[in-house]
């Protein structure tokens, strides 16, 4: 009681049924120690930890990713340095049992290190998840009475769906297929027990040996994006908002040039619940075959793609020159990359320029034109279903060859 009123917490000013203990503790102990120990029961209203008084904790949403941290994210490229398990050891042993004095040797042989294996996963979009180093399990040494080691357990290691596998600038695995598996590095023959020596010259061997390392390599992957179409223009004309405007992809939109850095893919999706992918190549610039700018790591997404759509904006002056600098850029890139199923889509036909530009366009290339505006959505009817046109010929084209589908 005297430390509650010297605290300035009075028997009047606690509540309930907590305050009237007190001054009942307070009006029978007058007589005993000022010191004695006074038990207190707090009311429930003293609770720290009350429900009412908790905050309010809702799942946070995930917040958008920005296309800088969406850069860090996508890694298109990725040098792996991959060690194959060693075999287990051989095993050393004499057989022991009563009124058996010359049992034999019956060391068995040891297990096979595990192997190091690359496997294409669709749910994988990015090299970002590979570590720089894997090495495989090890096998288990032999043991006696004859028993062998456990084999290593293989170690997959799970890359995107599109990921070439080079050693020394040489391609040794395509990875183009869900579930397509490489060995990268085999893991080492387990040794052999002295139970393997047994001869007739040779009764009791106490030789054995060591397992085998494991291989090693060093491998660069190179991640091209697999899609079914390709969105190919100068930057600034309106790519990215052209796929934010036929799909739910959310690429950065802003008015400088370069605003995608990386690839995006976006799905289309049809009443007949077929899905085409369409892929947001970051702007190409002149000179990009010379890996001028960032060429090079743009061009080689491109190769995947079974058509293009060349995006040309048309406000500018002579919007032909846009389409033939592009078809060039790729030409020089690969050759008959530029000779493949392809339409033009005039972007920005909402501006007074463009509609001046676009009977220019028609009457100077070859190619059918869909002239639409990616802001307001005008006339994206006419390329969705030129879209779908494109991809029942690929689709007929692959099933007459015998090759698998690309399918998202």
């Amino acid at each position: 009681m005297a430390g509650l009123c010297a605290a300035g917490l009075g028997c009047s000013a606690l509540p309930g049924a907590a305050g009237a203990a007190l001054r009942r503790c307070g009006a029978a102990g007058s007589s005993r120690s000022p010191w004695a120990p006074v038990v207190l029961l707090l009311s429930p209203a003293f609770s720290t930890s009350c429900a009412r008084r908790a905050p309010d904790r809702r799942l946070r949403q995930k917040r958008a990713i920005s296309e800088r941290q969406l850069t860090r994210y996508f890694v298109d490229q990725r040098k792996v340095r991959v060690v194959g398990g060693q075999g287990g050891d051989g095993g050393h042993s004499f057989h022991s049992e009563p009124r058996k004095v010359f049992g034999g040797p019956d060391g068995g042989n040891g297990g096979d290190g595990g192997h190091v294996i690359f496997k294409a996963d669709q749910q994988m979009k990015s090299l970002s998840s590979v570590f720089p180093f894997y090495r495989g399990f090890h096998g288990e040494r032999g043991g006696s009475k004859n028993c062998y080691g456990a084999n290593g357990a293989h170690l997959y290691v799970k890359v995107p769906v599109g990921t070439l596998v080079k050693e020394d600038g040489e391609v040794v695995a395509d990875l183009t297929q869900h579930g397509a598996e490489y060995i990268a590095a085999y893991g080492g023959a387990g040794g052999k027990g002295n139970r393997f020596f047994l001869s007739n010259e040779n009764r009791a061997p106490k030789l054995f040996t060591p397992g085998e390392p494991g291989q090693e390599r060093v491998l660069h992957l190179e991640l091209k994006t697999t899609a079914h179409a390709g969105l190919v223009g100068f930057p600034n004309a309106g790519k990215s908002s052209l796929l934010r405007a036929i799909s739910r992809a959310k690429p950065a939109v802003a008015a400088y040039p370069f605003t995608t850095l990386n690839p995006h893919v976006g799905i289309v999706h049809y009443q007949d619940y077929e899905q085409v992918a369409v892929a947001d190549i970051p702007g190409l610039i002149k000179g990009a075959h010379q890996n001028r700018g960032l060429g090079m790591a743009f061009l080689k997404h491109i190769e995947r793609c079974r058509f293009l759509l060349y995006v040309v904006d048309l406000s500018v002056p002579q919007p032909w020159i846009q389409l033939q600098d592009l078809k060039y850029e790729l030409e020089a890139y690969e050759k008959g990359l530029s000779e493949r199923p392809c339409v033009v889509v005039g972007n920005k036909i909402d501006l007074a320029e463009s509609r001046i530009n676009l009977p220019l366009l028609r009457e100077q290339v070859a190619e059918r034109v869909i002239a639409l505006s990616a802001l307001t959505g005008d006339n994206l009817e006419e390329l969705l279903l030129h879209l779908r046109e494109l991809y029942d010929t690929y689709v007929k084209t692959e099933q007459s060859r015998g090759q698998s589908l690309v399918k998202w």
